[in-house]
């Protein structure tokens, strides 16, 4: 009975295109079907000469290495945090998820576990969730050549030729990866950026002595089945996935189709991709500028794609559909709203993976000012200039993507309100995140690492690690196996209204949770915040909640709070309640966790009240 009301959800919540899609997706991988349709030996062919390729009328983001150098012809001291990267990666070391330096050996090991994978093994019977191996992102992380982008940096600014250090990775992988082999080619987006960072160092060092005939030749026969792979797996992408890795994969199609018109399905590849991505754009950034994704990390990996797109497309005299730019436009808007001004960073909120996929500058990785900067400059130069919009003193709303933000002059106050019409990844309505003179002072814990144990899974997708109310042990909803969950919360409201007696903001939310636990649970959340004053008053009340299970108030705070602030809860009855320091987790970055203080206010009530007060 629970396998049928668990696969009743499944449909319920993903649809049947989804569940037909992956049913029929997992007998072709069982039955070899998909291994016969990606074959691991196949014809080599020249394409092009590189002379031919130099030729090309098209337009790259820029025109070569001397290039580049005659614009900057004083010699740039590189940062510490760059000469740092460089200095660790000449030992062998490579820095992860923008995160912690790890020792890469090979193509095939997770530098976190040791497991090494089978390079020979066809990459539809590769386990990308297998326990025994860890996180394959660890094996993943090198392949994406995100790590080029510092090399390529060091060159510019130090005048230190790095063409021949780049080829030898290149060349190492070829020759390391079999086609259709090995874990690197179990994910069509990680083929994707790998396809994009190839790319621009081929311009970067499209005229050094480095980039022999006989490795550009080696270059494009991976580039066209890589991309080729991409293509005809496009699908998994667009149906099963449909997250920022249909607009990687669809992106790439359009830059291979553009920069690399010799294949024989480049003109399709260009046509669809660029289709494609402005479908994808449409549907997964919602006309308010939120993103399908739920994350504040994953929306920049959108920022950074839209980047690429419009930059190439104005370069070459081409352009989207309106709803790309306007897409574009309103994700600066929401990004920028919800964004701490000094410091550059936005809320830990959503799934976090540590990506930056193209970093070209030396700032935190939390910092979201050089990737929004970039957008913005690319929609100038398009012509499709972005006006930032009239702050709104009673707060703003996004009652799509259901985010609610309210910001005056020494704080920020973010809340989350949703319902569900795509596919959530951590259960955490009704959250709120604070800020107060440019500090996170109430958390997010994030999201740590997507593939460890089931204890860490929970906690950071889970409610348990979120700003809000459980009720008993339970998450607001049900998780299932890896990214899904069950009992998806559908009903949500909320807004924002003005006390001019009191001079308080006050946002009213209600949303329908815990449907595994009882029918029609409403979690009702008020917050009240006086104007340009540390001081929000929040009242939390559970509506239809079995009487045997208590509530509890989670409060994630930052390190220094109880030195800049107090905090005190109110049963209904007035009854002062006492909170308990449990242990919490805080990952800021992926991979990376620290214990850390979290609080509970709990009673056998419905209701509390909850007041923070600058000292």
């Amino acid at each position: 009975m629970r396998i049928f009301l668990m696969a009743f959800h499944l449909l319920q919540n993903m649809g049947l295109r989804y569940v037909l899609f992956r049913a029929g997706y997992e007998l072709k991988r069982r039955s070899g079907l998909l291994k016969l349709a990606f074959p691991s030996q196949v014809p080599q062919k020249s394409w092009a000469t590189l002379s031919a390729w130099k030729q090309l009328p098209t337009v790259f983001l820029f025109e070569s290495r001397e290039q580049l150098q005659a614009k900057n012809p004083t010699k740039t001291e590189p940062a510490e945090s760059l000469k740092n990267e460089i200095a660790e990666y000449k030992k062998g070391n490579i820095l992860f998820f923008n995160s912690q330096y790890y020792a890469v050996t090979d193509w095939f090991t997770n530098s976190k576990t040791g497991h090494r994978y089978d390079p020979k093994q066809h990459w539809t019977e590769i386990n990308d969730f297998s326990p025994a191996a860890g996180d394959i992102k660890y094996v993943w992380e090198k392949s994406r050549f995100s790590f080029l982008y510092p090399l390529i940096r060091f060159d510019l600014q130090a005048n230190e030729d790095m063409a021949e250090t780049v080829f030898q990775e290149i060349d190492s992988w070829i020759a390391a990866n079999h086609i259709h082999c090995g874990p690197n080619w179990r994910c069509s987006q990680e083929i994707a950026l790998r396809v994009l960072n190839w790319t621009y160092a081929l311009h970067y060092y499209k005229n050094s002595p480095s980039l022999s005939e006989v490795r550009f030749e080696r270059i494009m026969h991976l580039i066209y089945w890589q991309t080729r792979y991409v293509a005809q797996n496009i699908d998994f992408s667009l149906i099963a996935v449909r997250n920022n890795h249909a607009i990687t994969e669809t992106l790439t199609l359009y830059v291979v189709g553009l920069f690399y018109p010799f294949f024989p399905e480049s003109a399709t590849w260009k046509k669809e991709g660029k289709r494609l991505f402005e479908q994808e754009i449409a549907y997964q950034i919602y006309e308010d500028g939120t993103f399908l994704q739920f994350s504040m990390n994953y929306h920049r990996v959108v920022v950074q794609l839209l980047t690429w797109g419009i930059e190439l497309a104005q370069l070459n005299n081409e352009q989207f559909s309106d709803v790309v730019y306007d897409r574009a436009h309103q994700s600066l808007a929401f990004l920028r709203a919800c964004q701490d001004p000094k410091m550059g960073w936005l809320p830990n909120y959503g799934n976090n993976d540590g990506a930056i996929f193209f970093k070209l500058d030396d700032s935190q990785y939390r910092d979201y000012r050089p990737q929004l900067l970039a957008l913005e400059q690319a929609l100038e130069r398009a012509k499709r200039p972005f006006v930032a919009p009239v702050s709104n003193a009673k707060g703003v709303a996004w009652k799509q993507g259901g985010y609610y933000a309210l910001r005056d002059d020494n704080s920020l106050t973010f809340l989350r309100c949703g319902a569900y019409k795509d596919r959530p990844f951590q259960a955490d309505n009704l959250h709120l995140d604070l800020w107060a003179n440019n500090e996170n002072i109430m958390r997010d814990a994030g999201s740590y690492q997507y593939n460890t144990d089931e204890r860490w899974i929970r906690y950071f997708a889970g409610t348990a690690s979120h700003n809000t109310v459980m009720l008993g042990d339970f998450d607001q909803m049900q998780k299932g196996p890896q990214f899904l969950w069950y009992h998806w919360a559908r009903q949500a409201q909320g807004e924002w209204s003005m006390d001019n007696h009191t001079n308080q903001s006050i946002f009213k939310g209600s949303v329908r949770v815990f449907g595994h636990v009882g029918k029609d649970i409403f979690h009702h959340r008020s917050v009240r915040k006086t104007k340009n004053e540390l001081h929000w008053v929040i009242e939390d009340r559970l509506e239809n909640a079995p009487d045997h299970l208590p509530i509890s108030q989670i409060w994630h705070p930052s390190p220094t709070f109880f030195e800049q602030f107090t905090i005190r809860a109110f049963a209904e009855n007035g009854q002062e309640l006492a909170f308990a320091k449990t242990e919490g987790w805080y990952s800021s970055l992926y991979g990376q966790k620290e214990q850390t203080q979290r609080l509970l206010f709990s009673t056998s009530e419905r209701y509390i009240r909850t007041e923070i007060l600058g000292k």
